[in-house]
């Protein structure tokens, strides 16, 4: 959903107490109650579907299922999923807005490994899996909605449900083509080249995450993004003229 979608369409949005998650205080808001919120008729639930929908078979009954094994959190902008120090619980998937993976070096300086926007999954697997500490901070960059999903709740989902197990490899083959390229492209390519990377990993995002996040996700300094933005308008603007 792009942002222009977003800031047009009307939102509704139903609040609800938190007991499911009232044992992790690192998954409340600061309002202590949880949102659901509603694009036009599309609650986040919905989103999920029909992101399902479009890479797998399911029935009624089958939805009805993967309905009860997701938790519904929103988040607003700079709340935590996850902490670094603290074994990962949770699967989140981005219904709306967008959320960052990062670490902090000794020096404090913040180091962005992925974003995920809206139909993009969340997570520290290795955490999640080994039950070690991650070594992760996953938090919003705007006011995001999600639905969150444990890692047995996750395989009973990909053992009863095939349509869903489908689809979630899926979404890991393309989070791992990401990634995979991304350290390629570190290793070789020009700040030019790993902007221009960005745009086509991230299509949707382009306007909305801030400079200095962007430029710690290409492991650059914000004024290099910068100098790279002016630059592509330039040209693109020479372009247009001919």
């Amino acid at each position: 959903m792009d942002s222009q979608h977003r800031l047009g369409t009307a939102l509704c949005c139903v609040t609800t107490p938190i007991p499911l998650v009232a044992s992790f205080p690192e998954l409340q808001s600061k309002s202590g109650v949880q949102t659901l919120w509603c694009m036009g008729r599309q609650s986040s639930f919905d989103v999920l579907k029909t992101y399902l929908e479009a890479r797998g078979s399911f029935t009624a009954q089958e939805f009805a299922f993967i309905r009860t094994k997701f938790i519904p959190l929103s988040l607003s902008r700079g709340e935590f999923l996850q902490r670094s120090g603290t074994v990962a619980k949770y699967t989140g998937f981005v219904a709306l807005g967008c959320a960052r993976k990062y670490t902090i070096d000794a020096a404090g300086k913040e180091h962005i490994v992925a974003f995920a926007p809206e139909t993009w999954w969340v997570a520290d697997g290795v955490s999640l899996t080994t039950g070690t500490p991650s070594q992760f901070f996953i938090d919003a960059i705007e006011d995001s909605d999600l639905l969150l999903i444990d890692p047995a709740s996750h395989e009973e989902l990909v053992e009863k449900v095939p349509g869903y197990g489908v689809a979630y490899r899926r979404a890991l083959q393309k989070a791992a083509a990401a990634r995979d390229g991304r350290i390629a492209r570190a290793l070789s390519a020009s700040a030019r080249e790993r902007y221009l990377e960005f745009l086509e990993t991230y299509p949707s995002i382009v306007a909305r995450v801030p400079q200095r996040m962007l430029a710690s996700y290409l492991g650059v300094s914000p004024e290099t993004v910068s100098r790279i933005r002016k630059a592509l308008w330039q040209e693109r603007g020479r372009e247009s003229t001919v």
